[in-house]
């Protein structure tokens, strides 16, 4: 699995939080116009930032061996338009956690800002090497975490 909307993971603690960050650029294929005409990243994308987030997360957690499956969201808030050029930080905090399934919680800033906010995502926990190459997904975690993980 590619994670295009996630540049870097920031910090996690296993089981309990992860931030993350995204720099958008209006090079990307995904904006939209808004009413205006102006360039807005579309919200269901912004919710994606926090549900990759939240993979990464779980993946980091597990040394890599569990990926997170979208279920369901209870809740979702746009606060306010995402526009080329905004860093969104995005952070993850779980809210429950069991052997097959996971719920978080999520919230998108943008210069400190919430832009965003997700209640009560639940996750399918899965083993990571059905969905994904376990090499590739050594490789990005590298890449994202820039840090050397033991296999």
């Amino acid at each position: 699995m590619r994670f295009h909307l996630v540049d870097r993971i920031d910090a996690w603690e296993p089981g309990r939080s992860a931030t993350g960050r995204k720099l958008t650029s209006n090079q990307e294929t995904y904006w939209v116009r808004d009413d205006s005409g102006r360039a807005v990243m579309p919200p269901a994308l912004v919710l994606e930032c926090v549900c990759q987030t939240a993979t990464w997360l779980i993946l980091l957690g597990s040394a890599l061996t569990q990926r997170a499956t979208l279920l369901a969201v209870e809740e979702v808030r746009q606060l306010r338009a995402v526009r080329p050029g905004d860093v969104l930080d995005i952070d993850v905090q779980v809210e429950s956690m069991a052997d097959t399934a996971a719920v978080v919680n999520g919230v998108v800033r943008v210069d400190g800002e919430p832009v965003l906010t997700a209640s009560r995502i639940m996750c399918g926990l899965m083993p990571a090497d059905e969905l994904d190459d376990p090499t590739e997904t050594h490789r990005l975690a590298r890449l994202l975490s820039r840090k050397e993980l033991v296999r």
